[in-house]
């Protein structure tokens, strides 16, 4: 009998080495695409080597970093997208892309299926699966972890480790560590193990891309970032594409103490989850963008932008980047920034980053009218008398009414 093929999103750690023998059992021919979306991973050799010995027919290897940065990571810097007032979306930005890249390849290979090992309680497997559906309408999803037979006898880690040396599958990991961690290039997430307890704070050695603010430079940093049309193309002068650009904010960032949060959010599954972040360049990239924002965009647009923008972090958050209100909102998001050119000048410091200067050639900001000083002409204090009654009136009206 002919098996059926999958294109499974690998990692090549336990999880995903054991769910590439696992659905090879069962009877798939598993395709193992494993993308570099910057994160820090062992070689990637061995990381093909792992997955054909688990029993992949392909192990695929692909670097997506500036893909992910261009039509993810800046479409959301324009945006200014915070979910829940903290968090800027690192993990959500990432699972569209390794979805439509999985499509790619079962339609390239001509399989029926595709795979991933998220478990049935967090985010990413509807972020993966609405990406799914919406590219494929008629690709068939497998999940293990929500397969019964599958997640009764592998429960968690230790299981795995068991079934791994079982099955002559090569990992790295030997013990459970007391929390789990995700990363590209935008950010490295952490949740559960110890974090689950949300009056617990995070051990030291826990993070990764940033020094702690206490062991940051005693000497403040500047930075100089330079946007064209809202995109990020240079920092203190250097021309760099958008992947190298957001690699050396990290590094900026990381060694300032910039850009760790602790929040509890709210998945879109229903419960309440608490996860820990680190994302230096994006946090700097964020607080730039504004600047330059505030000088070159209309009030009304602003009010406008900031308004629609819960809305896009909410689709990203909840994995509706491949439908028509986001397809809106990219579109509308990138024709807000045809005027958003200029630089930002930045201040880091133990763990906070200020803005200490902006510039544009395409500035609306007029020191002329907007002085202090002698008045220049251009603007009449007296006219303010008319504006002022103008919108008080409603107000003055309704008092009356209260009054009688």
């Amino acid at each position: 009998m002919k098996r059926e093929k999958l294109v499974l999103a690998y990692s090549g750690g336990l999880d995903t080495s054991v769910l590439v023998h696992w659905l090879t059992s069962e009877g798939y021919d598993v395709i193992a695409l494993c993308l570099d979306l910057g994160q820090q991973v062992e070689d990637l050799e061995a990381i093909r080597d792992k997955g054909h010995k688990a029993g992949a027919v392909e192990v695929l290897l692909e670097n997506v970093q500036e893909e992910f940065v261009r039509d993810f990571v800046v479409p959301a810097i324009q945006w200014n997208a915070i979910y829940e007032g903290t968090y800027l979306l690192g993990t959500s930005l990432a699972r569209p892309l390794i979805a439509k890249k999985q499509i790619e390849v079962a339609q390239q290979y001509g399989a029926s299926a595709v795979g991933h090992g998220a478990t049935g309680k967090g985010n990413d497997q509807v972020r993966f699966e609405l990406s799914y559906y919406s590219l494929q309408p008629d690709i068939r999803v497998v999940a293990p972890w929500k397969i019964p037979e599958f997640f009764k006898k592998y429960p968690g880690r230790t299981e795995l480790l068991a079934y791994a040396q079982e099955n002559g599958i090569p990992v790295k990991a030997t013990a459970q560590q007391p929390w789990s961690s995700d990363e590209n290039l935008m950010h490295i997430s952490f949740e559960s193990g110890m974090l689950e307890d949300p009056w617990q704070a995070p051990l030291s050695e826990m993070f990764e891309l940033s020094k702690s603010p206490q062991d940051a430079p005693d000497q403040s940093r500047e930075i100089l970032i330079d946007f064209e049309q809202g995109i990020p193309v240079s920092v203190d002068g250097e021309r760099l594409s958008p992947a190298d650009l957001l690699a050396r904010l990290n590094q900026i960032g990381g060694e300032n103490g910039i850009g760790r949060v602790d929040m509890v959010e709210s998945r879109f599954v229903g419960m309440k989850s608490r996860g820990v972040y680190e994302t230096p360049g994006g946090t700097i990239l964020h607080v730039a963008h504004r600047a330059v924002e505030s000088l070159t965009l209309d009030r009304n647009v602003i009010n406008l932008k900031d308004s629609l923008m819960p809305r896009f972090a909410q689709l990203a958050y909840n994995g509706f980047w491949f439908c028509p209100e986001m397809e809106l909102l990219l579109s509308l998001g990138k024709q807000s920034q045809e005027s958003v050119s200029g630089t930002a000048r930045l201040e880091l410091y133990k763990g906070n980053c200020m803005v200490t200067g902006r510039k544009s050639p395409l500035s609306l900001y007029d020191e002329d009218i907007a002085t202090m000083e002698k008045d220049q002409g251009a603007y009449n204090p007296q006219d303010a008398d008319g504006f002022i009654r103008l919108h008080a009136l409603p107000l003055r009206i309704q008092r009356r009414l209260r009054n009688k």
